[in-house]
């Protein structure tokens, strides 16, 4: 009987190793196994080679093990199997040595081509600076004079701060959310040059198949050209410092025309504000874009937590003698 039941659970699982294989969406998914396809061509890259290499090697594991086994049962002390002495064979050497470097060779060459076309940045629509900071990123779209600071959405710092336990239909992904996304155009290569300006970060978002440390002093670059509208997540993949946990990046990618929409707001948003630090809003949290709190890069480069900039001494006199 427990033989029986063994021998179905081996079944179902390699029927359903290629079904899992292939089901794979952007975002991960709850006991999922197998890495995701991706929406970039750097990613459907690393995943078909992830995949060739994987079917080789279970085809290797197959017959190994299938070898093993039928050698252990038909060769058996019980039945009066007496080992061989052997010392070598010049063919079956020759044989297991040059299988494993056609394989190589074959896993090899798609590899090698696709890493190259990685790193190939020429040709690129746009170009965006991303600079990590702790803990939080800043976005620059280079020629169109639009600048954007990323950080953890207020709700979801809050929420870790208070120690609460987070309701996860209110917050489906809570800590991986921001309060500014970087918005791109789909169908459009995008050249990344990254770094930072206080330690090491990382800037990876899964999805787009690639992953690039942010290093100061240094500008490392990449690019990506997502397929698919959408939400895409990820987080920094270094070990930054205290935060380091909550350093989210939400990329959102939409259609060429909706990001034309998006780009040209934010233009006026930015030539439209006065950059004077007195005219922060009430109640502003020092989290505003740089044309309204020009004070907060400068903070955030000293080491210190982005706060309200503070009304000029002599508008605080003004008000006293005016009350």
């Amino acid at each position: 009987m427990m033989q029986g039941r063994f021998s179905r659970w081996i079944l179902a699982l390699v029927a359903a190793a290629p079904m899992a294989a292939m089901a794979q969406v952007a975002d991960p998914s709850r006991w999922q196994l197998n890495m995701g396809r991706g929406v970039t061509a750097t990613s459907q890259n690393a995943y078909e080679a992830h995949m060739l290499a994987l079917w080789i090697c279970l085809a290797i594991g197959l017959v190994v093990f299938i070898a093993m086994g039928y050698a252990m049962f038909a060769f058996r002390k019980s039945k009066g199997a007496v080992a061989a002495k052997w010392s070598h064979h010049t063919g079956l050497e020759v044989l297991w040595t040059v299988i494993p470097v056609i394989l190589l060779v074959i896993m090899a060459w798609p590899a090698t081509s696709k890493l190259i076309a990685m790193y190939d940045t020429r040709e690129s629509a746009m170009t965006v600076k991303v600079t990590g900071y702790q803990w939080m990123w800043k976005y620059d779209y280079l020629g169109e004079d639009v600048s954007i600071t990323s950080r953890l959405d207020r709700e979801h710092d809050r929420i870790r701060q208070a120690g609460e336990r987070p309701d996860p239909a209110a917050h489906p992904y809570y800590l991986l959310e921001v309060d500014n996304e970087l918005v791109v155009p789909v169908d459009t290569k995008i050249r990344f040059v990254i770094t930072a300006d206080d330690v090491i970060h990382s800037w990876w978002v899964p999805a787009l198949g690639w992953k690039q440390d942010a290093v100061p002093g240094i500008v490392n670059e990449a690019w990506a050209e997502i397929r698919e509208p959408g939400v895409y997540r990820g987080q920094c993949a270094e070990l930054c410092g205290k935060d380091h946990g909550f350093m989210p990046i939400v990329v959102r990618a939409v259609p060429k025309d909706e990001y034309a929409t998006w780009l040209a707001s934010m233009k006026t948003v930015d030539t439209g504000v006065p950059t004077d630090p007195s005219l922060v809003p009430e109640g502003g949290d020092g989290n505003a874009p740089r044309s309204i709190d020009p004070d907060m890069i400068e903070d955030i480069q000293q080491g210190e937590e982005p706060t309200a900039p503070q009304a000029p001494a002599a508008a605080s006199a003004d008000a006293s003698s005016a009350a």
